[in-house]
């Protein structure tokens, strides 16, 4: 696909991941259950939120990666939809995840649902270049997979459990 310049529309996006053996024992500030849709054939990811007590949120995101290693994972434009609206889009074939989130400031904590029960990923957002590299790989982590392919949100709706299970083994992760 021809890659769209940047615009005033799109942001970039810095993120690093950490494979984790288990959640955190640490309290948590917010949770939702988020359900992605990645759209077949498309950079686009069609997202459900449910908090409790909350409505239920609806987005659709433009995710172009980038072409270099590191936090900066690429450009990423976000529009906020109807529940009608959403409908729409989720006709449409896609890949499907499911996790509950757990907000840790600094991190999220993402626990998966099946066919991808046992992976735990934390994540944390920066606004600069620095602060991605400065930041410190938490104490609990197994690994850092920023780099990692698989273990990216479009990659892992395409997972089947004996590709996590290898995946998870090769960090010397059994998930319980």
């Amino acid at each position: 696909m021809e890659e769209p310049a940047a615009g005033k529309y799109a942001r970039v996006e810095r993120e690093r991941r950490f494979l984790l053996a288990a959640p955190p024992t640490l309290p948590y500030t917010e949770a939702r259950r988020i359900t992605d849709r990645y759209l077949t054939g498309t950079r686009m990811r069609l997202r459900r939120v449910e908090r409790p007590g909350a409505e239920l949120e609806f987005k659709l995101t433009q995710k172009i990666p980038a072409d270099r290693p590191g936090a900066v994972q690429g450009l990423i434009t976000t529009a906020y939809l109807s529940p009608a609206e959403y409908q729409v889009f989720a006709g449409l074939p896609a890949a499907v995840l499911a996790k509950t989130r757990y907000s840790m400031p600094p991190l999220g904590v993402d626990v998966f649902e099946a066919p991808l029960r046992g992976l735990v990923l934390a994540e944390a957002e920066f606004d600069s270049d620095a602060a991605a590299r400065a930041f410190a790989v938490p104490s609990f982590a197994v690994a850092e997979v920023t780099g990692d392919p698989l273990f990216t949100g479009g990659r892992l709706a395409t997972a089947t459990r004996a590709d996590l299970l290898e995946w998870l083994a090769g960090y010397g992760v059994a998930p319980a």
